[in-house]
């Protein structure tokens, strides 16, 4: 008889150390995950652990002041070995006087909430697999555990946020989505005044669901129109009907809620994410921007229906076979329009201009979107007169 054979099921030092994190999450109130980073680190044998978040403003990386965490300044994003990390979502390692520090993305999801940084003696392989995996682990808990607290709220929170802003923030999916076959990044701008500006999406099995919306007026009014707008869109979505039939649904709901002399302009989109395949309807929204082989193609120009809320007729449903790595971005007219007294319209040359610019670079789409968006910002003098909101999505075959 062949001798029975035993599985070796003994807890490993990094099964421990995994284990030290998933044992204690389910029941972990927000403020002591710090502390269990902290507790991590240092039976892994690192110093001075850092857990730093993204502001809403998306230009710092803002230390979380816990029990065992390092604290410090904000690190600005563009300008540092953090900073490096969290956009291009790769560990770094910066030799220290006294070890090596390292710098891991914390991903979930594909969307990034911050940076782990932690500083050993040397770091080979074993330690780099576990600090990854470890780094996996700890987003996943602050992602989790952001619904149940202020906490990291208030640590993202660079300024005073308008309250038209909190209701869009609260609306609003993760920030980016990176998936095998598809890749979505949004930035809205003014991040701590917007208002009538937002943008969905949901990925369902094989087709992502995507909207970008622009609701009439300013402050609370629009935000309200907004909320109003986006729960019609889910409401309709998830019955699994079909692009003219969502319109409806928004359109119904922003005539009954606000009357006929409101609207709000949408771009509805369906993106097959096996073929390539997009449908589009524009209610009255700028044309999306087409960039394929990391240049502008064109723009997305089709037949447009009245914005919702205005009862326009049947919209009419484009289509486009997308190629492998294109990528459409849509934005709202307060990227290319400039509202101040005496000020001169930003224009769409501009905005061609600067996303060739920026596609050259080879960057992933988080990247690239949060850049442009932020060189757009400069270009106007570091303010918006209006909401200027980017939505990018890259099918990646």
């Amino acid at each position: 008889m062949t001798p029975e054979r035993r599985a070796d099921r003994s807890e490993s030092f990094g099964e421990a150390l995994l284990g030290a994190v998933l044992d204690r999450a389910h029941e972990l109130p927000p403020h002591l995950i710090g502390p269990l980073v902290a507790d991590v680190m240092e039976r892994l044998g690192g110093r001075r652990p850092q857990v730093l978040l993204q502001d809403y403003g998306q230009l710092l990386l803002v230390p979380l002041a816990a029990e065992g965490l390092t604290g410090g300044e904000p690190q600005v994003i563009d300008d540092s070995e953090a900073g490096r990390c969290f956009l291009d979502a790769v560990l770094v390692e910066l030799p220290e006087e006294d070890g090596l520090r390292v710098h891991l993305p914390l991903l979930d999801g594909g969307d990034q909430v911050g940076v782990m940084a932690v500083t050993l003696d040397r770091a080979d392989d074993d330690a780099r697999r576990l600090l990854s995996r470890i780094s996996g682990l700890v987003a996943d808990l602050l992602v989790t555990k952001h619904g149940y607290s202020d906490l990291f709220f208030r640590v993202r929170r660079g300024e005073a946020m308008s309250v038209a802003a909190e209701i869009q923030w609260s609306l609003l999916p993760p920030l980016a989505m990176i998936m095998p076959r598809v890749a979505v990044a949004g930035i809205l701008e003014p991040a701590y005044d917007v208002a009538g500006d937002s943008f969905d999406y949901a990925l369902n099995g094989e087709v992502l669901h995507l909207i970008m919306i622009d609701a009439m007026g300013h402050g609370l009014n629009a935000a309200t129109m907004a909320t109003v707008a986006i729960g019609a869109y889910r409401h309709a979505r998830r019955l699994g009907v079909g692009l003219s039939a969502i319109y409806d649904f928004m359109d119904h709901a922003v005539a009954e809620q606000f009357g006929p002399e409101h609207f709000v302009t949408a771009q509805m989109m369906q993106l097959d994410t096996e073929t390539g395949r997009v449908q589009w309807v524009n209610a009255g929204h700028p044309a999306p921007i087409l960039v394929r082989d990391h240049r502008v193609a064109g723009r997305l120009a089709a037949p447009t229906t009245l914005p919702v809320g205005l009862g326009g007729p049947q919209p009419r449903i484009s289509e486009l076979g997308l190629q492998h790595g294109d990528r459409v971005l849509c934005f709202t007219d307060g990227l290319i329009e400039e509202h101040q007294t005496g000020g001169e319209e930003f224009g769409e040359d501009q905005l061609i201009d600067c996303v060739n610019r920026l596609e050259k670079t080879g960057r992933g789409i988080r990247a690239v979107t949060r850049s442009l968006s932020h060189t757009l910002k400069r270009a106007r003098g570091g303010h918006t007169t209006d909401d200027a909101t980017l939505l990018m999505v890259e099918w990646r075959g």
